[in-house]
């Protein structure tokens, strides 16, 4: 039986990215992306109505296999990867490949090791200094020599937490298309973040109240939604503490079809133009005052991470000089 002949334009058809063919300086075939791209009116017509790119005409018109990178299809600041290949005698296919995502992942790269880099320099760069005084010849006061190894602890400490939330980061991103399938108890969960942060809140000169159902059960990795609980708590008490007596809240309540976790802080708040940045990596609102309070840059990204992993939401309100909430949904165990 004789299998049915499929034209080049059906087969171009099927590619999800522009694609044409030319040949004889027309074009001869487009599909349904090249069109939304190129405009609709292209087949059968010069292919310098289509690709208006010097250097791409070049290497579409050489009838020779080409490989080029390039920008201004589409829009001014696009990048494309143009891959020419002839098929028949005076014929070729071109196909386009957008690079915008791996670009931008690229970007985030390079970015992110910018920022690590300069994250743990700035301890380093303490530690250095300090223990370097500490090393030199002659005597060093009592009160120097305690301040400068209280130093150098502090400032060791600050890096060991960003390489541990660099590692849980890695490992996050690692399992995040494993959906968790245990049952945990996000109430009791809260309950222990809330108790772990006590502590720190008292330090701050503010109390933790918490109101949480008595169970409520979500599919989840209990260690890591303990770690999405006490970074929220932990950030509410560093950032939200603005005055003696302040509270922050921690609720653990079912909403509908889904478990939600929300924490409210009476602090500063978040002016409306930081909220979209805020679980980007090493993103502060406030640099120096993060610093000062131990914050590593990471615990909002790692939250981002946890909640996208157990299909939840993650959303961020706030208001200045009320106080910021955050709330985390997560689907309910059956």
């Amino acid at each position: 039986m004789a299998l049915p002949s499929v034209t080049p334009g059906a087969l171009i058809e099927a590619l999800e990215e522009p694609a044409l063919i030319v040949g004889g300086g027309r074009t001869l075939a487009a599909n349904h992306a090249a069109r939304e791209l190129l405009g609709q009116g292209i087949v059968g017509r010069d292919v310098r109505l289509a690709i208006r790119h010097p250097q791409a005409l070049t290497a579409i018109l050489s009838g020779h296999a080409s490989d080029l990178a390039l920008v201004g299809l589409g829009s001014a600041e696009r990048p494309w990867h143009l891959s020419v290949r002839p098929i028949a005698k005076g014929q070729s296919i071109v196909r386009l490949t957008d690079r915008s995502t791996a670009i931008a992942a690229e970007r985030m790269r390079v970015d992110f090791v910018a920022n690590a880099s300069h994250e743990l320099r700035t301890p380093l760069a303490t530690i250095s200094g300090f223990a370097e005084t500490l090393a030199e010849d002659g005597p060093i006061e009592d009160g120097d020599r305690r301040r400068f190894g209280s130093t150098i602890h502090q400032e060791a400490a600050r890096m060991l937490r960003i390489i541990e939330d660099l590692m849980d980061l890695s490992r996050i991103e690692a399992d995040r298309f494993v959906t968790p399938r245990e049952s945990t108890d996000l109430a009791a969960i809260a309950r222990i973040a809330a108790q772990q942060a006590a502590a720190l809140a008292e330090r701050r000169g503010c109390s933790i109240q918490v109101d949480a159902d008595a169970e409520l059960p979500v599919i989840g990795d209990h260690p890591q939604l303990l770690q999405v609980a006490d970074n929220l708590i932990s950030n509410a008490v560093r950032y939200g503490c603005s005055a003696n007596g302040t509270v922050v809240r921690v609720e653990a309540l079912r909403d509908g079809a889904r478990a939600l976790l929300r924490v409210s802080d009476q602090g500063d708040g978040i002016a409306a133009a930081h909220i979209p940045r805020l679980t980007e990596r090493f993103y502060r609102v406030d640099p120096a005052r993060s610093r000062d309070s131990g914050g590593t840059g990471l615990g909002l990204a790692i939250v981002k991470h946890i909640v996208e992993r157990h299909r939840g939401s993650l959303d961020v309100r706030s208001t200045l000089g009320a106080g910021t909430i955050v709330e985390v949904r997560l689907p309910l165990a059956s």
